[in-house]
């Protein structure tokens, strides 16, 4: 049984993937960059959390949304996957002591929108990061909502200046 198999069962209690997964988990555990267009309901989330817990170190989760970020952190949390996610309403404090935690090894998922990724103190910790994988979720809001709308989501290729050869997903 491989390890993306094994991952799945573990935490989601599936025996299999659903069609096109699969290729897209092992093209992301063998560290490439993968684009993944699924449908509505198709099972992304998995295609990004079954290799993150897979692979070695955190996985960095950029998503627009607050709601969304809060759900997939209560969900992982409930799975006894240890997640946090980076929010407005969070005391510098708080998000110091969060990104400190995520760089030594506390966290398997943080999450954060693209806006936080240009603070200081993130791009600071970002870089002492042990990373597993980057994923910019909900990509489609970078067309459907245009660039102008997301400014931050054109940043988020920057990453790449401090930790070049994490795997990215979107």
């Amino acid at each position: 049984m491989s390890i993306a198999i094994e991952t799945l069962n573990q935490y989601w209690g599936f025996p299999n993937f659903r069609p096109g997964q699969e290729d897209i988990v092992n093209d992301v555990l063998y560290g490439h960059d993968v684009l993944a267009l699924l449908p509505t309901g198709g099972g992304k989330s998995i295609c990004f959390q079954v290799p993150g817990l897979a692979r070695e170190g955190l996985t960095l989760v950029i998503s627009p949304l607050i709601a969304l970020m809060q759900d997939q952190v209560q969900a992982l949390n409930s799975k006894g996957i240890r997640a946090k996610a980076l929010i407005s309403g969070m005391s510098y404090r708080e998000i110091d002591i969060a990104l400190d935690n995520a760089k030594f090894g506390a966290y398997d998922f943080l999450y954060t929108s693209p806006e936080r990724l240009q603070s200081p103190l993130f791009i600071e910790r970002f870089k002492q990061m042990n990373l597993a994988l980057i994923v910019v979720d909900e990509a489609h809001c970078i067309s459907e909502w245009g660039h102008d709308f997301r400014p931050s989501f054109m940043e988020i290729k920057n990453l790449r200046n401090y930790q070049p050869s994490v795997p990215l997903i979107a």
